[in-house]
C-alpha cells in the first residue's frame, strides 16, 4: 500500500499597506529570517513526507529565488505565480498537486504554529464522511454588530452573542481531489477561505480548537507580537 502524500501549499501573495512598508509582509524580518521562511520551516522540520508549493506574486519570484541561493537554503519547494485573489493562488497551485494527497493551505504570514497543531491537523483522520479540517478558536471579547441603513451606511451596532461565534485559522486541510473538484468552480467574493470553498461544493469537514499563538501577521504591532511569541513555540 502506498504511502500518503502530504502538500502545504503557502500563499505569500500579501503587501505592506497595512505594515506602513515597502517590503510586502512576507519578508519582513521575525528575529533575523523572513516571515515566511519561518513559516515553511514549520512544515519543513516535520517528519511527514510534505512536499512544499509556495505561491508568489510573479514580481517576487525572483527576489526569492535570490534569497534561497544567497543563503544555501536546501529545502525542496516549487513555485506557483500568483493570481488575481487567494482563490486564483491556491486554484493554480492545485494544479500542480495529485489526486489522493492530504493538502494543507497555510498563509505565509501565521509563522508561530505550535508544532503539536500543525501536526494534529495533517495527520488528521478524513474519510468518505469528512473531507477535511479547520482550525479554530473562541471570541473571548464582548461583541457588537453593526447595523446599516438602506444605503448600506453603518449608522449604529448592536449587541452579538460571541457564543455564536468562531475565528477560523490556517493551516486548512482537505483531501486534495475533493478540494481541487471545489475549486473549479467559478469566483466568489463569498469564498474567504478554503472552507468556504468546500462548504459551496456541498462537502464537510470537522473543526478542533486552533491555537492563539497562531498569529497572522498583518500590522506592525502583530509584528512585536510575534517576536515574543517566536521562542514559546
Amino acid at each position: 500500500m502506498a504511502s500518503k502524500k502530504y502538500y502545504a501549499i503557502i500563499t505569500a501573495g500579501g503587501s505592506g499597506r497595512r505594515m506602513h512598508s515597502a517590503v510586502p509582509k512576507q519578508f519582513l524580518d521575525l528575529d533575523g529570517k523572513p516571515i515566511l521562511l519561518r513559516t515553511i520551516e514549520l512544515f519543513t522540520s516535520l517528519d511527514l513526507p510534505l512536499e512544499i508549493v509556495l505561491v508568489l506574486p510573479p514580481s517576487h519570484i525572483e527576489e526569492w529565488k535570490k534569497f534561497y541561493n544567497e543563503h544555501d537554503l536546501l529545502f525542496s519547494h516549487r513555485i506557483v505565480p500568483g493570481g488575481l485573489t487567494r482563490f486564483h493562488s491556491v486554484r493554480s497551485a492545485l494544479e500542480v498537486i495529485p489526486d489522493g494527497a492530504v493538502v494543507a493551505v497555510h498563509d505565509g504570514v501565521r509563522p508561530i504554529v505550535p508544532r503539536t497543531l500543525l501536526k494534529e491537523l495533517l495527520t488528521y483522520k478524513i474519510d468518505d464522511e469528512c473531507s477535511g479540517v479547520i482550525p479554530v478558536v473562541s471570541v473571548v471579547e464582548s461583541m457588537r454588530k453593526k447595523v446599516y441603513d438602506e444605503n448600506g451606511a453603518a449608522v449604529s451596532t448592536k449587541p452579538a452573542v460571541r457564543e455564536d461565534y468562531m475565528l477560523v485559522q490556517t493551516p486548512q486541510v482537505f483531501d486534495s481531489t475533493r478540494l481541487k473538484k471545489a475549486y473549479k468552480k467559478p469566483y466568489s467574493p463569498t469564498f474567504t477561505d478554503d472552507a468556504t470553498v468546500m462548504e459551496s461544493s456541498g462537502y464537510k469537514f470537522d473543526t478542533i480548537e486552533g491555537s492563539k499563538f497562531n498569529l497572522k501577521i498583518t500590522t506592525p504591532e502583530d509584528l512585536k507580537f510575534a517576536k515574543v511569541l517566536l521562542p514559546l513555540i
